[in-house]
């Protein structure tokens, strides 16, 4: 293990904006959603009246989990039951990189040539990870604990901090399977979707025994401010020394750089459908836009079957009703629900676009794009593919989500034909956002390369303004900084096209403005 501290540092610095950021954000979701629900509902028939409704409907068990208790903190954890999930990929994504991109990219064997141990890498990795993990369970905890009964803290604490732990080991474990920093986020985030699966069959079937394959699961079941039961805390234990051992003991019968699946070759000569710029773009992203595409079309049905029992509960609560009039009556319950989630849908989707437009800085840091333009291949003309996915791509996943959406919710309502349409332009709406964060990308890349992790922290930054901005009482024109604040409430609301054309164009420059740099600056 020597020179494990060092890494620690190490990787502390590279992701000291980060990773603070994202456990921050996901930290403080139980406690906003806690005081978000205790504002709306003010006596404790309207909270069990709200809870009945959530209760009765599979849609809401399906994405959150069971809902085991009325009371607003208990409504507030289980409202917050997908945060756990985006924990568990922050910690997964997070141990990957710090170990297999690094063997990937080459700096592991370079490091790997000083007085450094054989599993100093994964150790700081770990370390790191497991850190953050604990300060978001610290944070759930003591922001919980501040005005509700101290073991139910404890208990959402400890789910946060566990779930993270556990995708943090499987990440670990599948950074040794593979050779490549791709098919180990594949093999990462293949498990976190079986264990969302598994938790959400066992919840809505009658085979409960499949919830006890999620490490999700497990955390939902410590049923904080719900009769706390600490029996799940033992099946941790187990599945993170095992795990843990075993990622330990394949990082030892491997080669550096080298993964225990045997690499996938493919034929020695490629297809003429191959020799073109974007045609390797699309080879490179296909896989990622497909994956995207499935998980938000499901994701769009289940809110879609959602959203009618959700108005129907929502409109039982007076102070409800009172906010639609306060928009003027311009939309209904229903309406509200779906924009609400649709918005949410935009920021997911940005990320995405970020992580399409900075495929050019991945393939130019593990010097594959040098050999491309050293031929007869531009710099735009290479960048174009690329950006293809960056815009466009996004676009397909919108659509889809909003065609999920529409078909469920048009289905449950009888109105097919006229939601179909309208929650599909609604989600579509988002684009001008999306484009911006893309932009603001492509900027990066182009003009400071060395600083591309910004994009990913002003997405952050504009999801954490957007979630508990106004819970917060931040001022208007903090708030406003987010593109995503000048977006139109669709479906239902007024459709004003201007700060859509404004985002557009201002994402348009950002774009140019990258690409004017990567034609001047050097490669690598």
């Amino acid at each position: 293990m020597t020179g494990t501290g060092a890494l620690i540092r190490l990787i502390l610095r590279r992701d000291r904006l980060i990773i603070p950021l994202w456990v921050l954000l996901l930290a403080i979701m139980p406690i906003t959603q806690t005081s978000a629900l205790g504002g709306l509902y003010d006596t404790d028939a309207e909270l069990q009246a709200f809870a009945a409704s959530m209760r009765s409907t599979p849609a809401f068990t399906a994405l959150y989990g069971p809902l085991l208790d009325w009371h607003a903190p208990a409504l507030g954890v289980w409202r917050a039951g997908f945060v756990p999930v985006i924990l568990g990929m922050a910690c997964l994504l997070t141990v990957i990189r710090h170990t297999r991109v690094e063997e990937e990219s080459g700096r592991r064997e370079l490091i790997g040539s000083t007085v450094i141990g054989r599993n100093a890498g994964l150790t700081a990795a770990l370390v790191v990870t497991s850190i953050a993990a604990v300060l978001t369970g610290v944070i759930v905890f003591a922001t919980l604990a501040g005005s509700h009964p101290v073991a139910g803290a404890l208990a959402a604490g400890l789910g946060y901090m566990l779930v993270g732990l556990a995708f943090a080991v499987v990440g670990a474990v599948a950074a040794q399977l593979t050779e490549s920093a791709g098919g180990a986020r594949a093999i990462g985030l293949a498990a976190l979707g079986v264990a969302y699966l598994a938790r959400m069959a066992g919840d809505t079937s009658d085979a409960s025994w499949l919830s006890w394959l999620s490490p999700i699961a497990w955390g939902q079941k410590l049923r904080p401010f719900a009769s706390e039961d600490w029996s799940p805390l033992l099946v941790f234990a187990v599945f993170l020394a095992l795990a843990g051992y075993a990622a330990y003991v394949l990082s030892a019968r491997r080669d550096v750089g080298a993964g225990l699946l045997p690499p996938s070759l493919g034929p020695a000569s490629a297809p003429t459908s191959l020799a073109s710029p974007f045609a390797l773009a699309w080879r490179l992203h296909r896989g990622p836009l497909l994956a995207w595409s499935i998980a938000f079309a499901i994701f769009g049905m289940v809110i879609g079957s959602a959203a009618k029992a959700a108005t129907d509960a929502l409109g039982q609560n007076a102070e409800i009703r009172e906010m639609l009039a306060r928009l003027g009556g311009s939309a209904d319950l229903g309406d509200l629900f779906i924009a609400a989630l649709i918005s949410i849908f935009g920021l997911a989707v940005s990320g995405y676009a970020i992580q399409a437009a900075l495929r050019m800085r991945t393939e130019e840091t593990l010097t594959r794009a040098e050999p491309l333009l050293a031929t007869g291949v531009g710099r735009l003309e290479w960048a174009a593919g690329h950006l293809a996915f960056a815009l466009l791509g996004p676009a397909v996943v919108l659509a889809v989500s909003g065609a999920g959406v529409g078909l469920a919710y048009g289905g449950a309502t009888g109105d097919l034909a006229g939601q179909l349409p309208r929650t599909v332009g609604a989600a579509l709406a988002q684009l001008p956002a999306v484009w911006t964060l893309a932009g603001l990308a492509v900027a990066l890349f182009g003009l400071l390369p060395r600083a591309v992790s910004a994009a990913w922290v002003a997405l952050a930054a504009f999801l954490l303004l957007g979630q508990v901005g106004a819970l917060l009482d931040l001022p208007e024109a903090l708030l406003e900084v987010s593109p995503f604040s000048h977006l139109p409430m669709l479906p239902g609301g007024p459709a004003d096209l201007t700060p859509l054309a404004a985002m557009t164009a201002v994402a348009a420059v950002l774009t140019a403005a990258g690409l004017y740099g990567w034609r001047r600056r050097d490669v690598g």
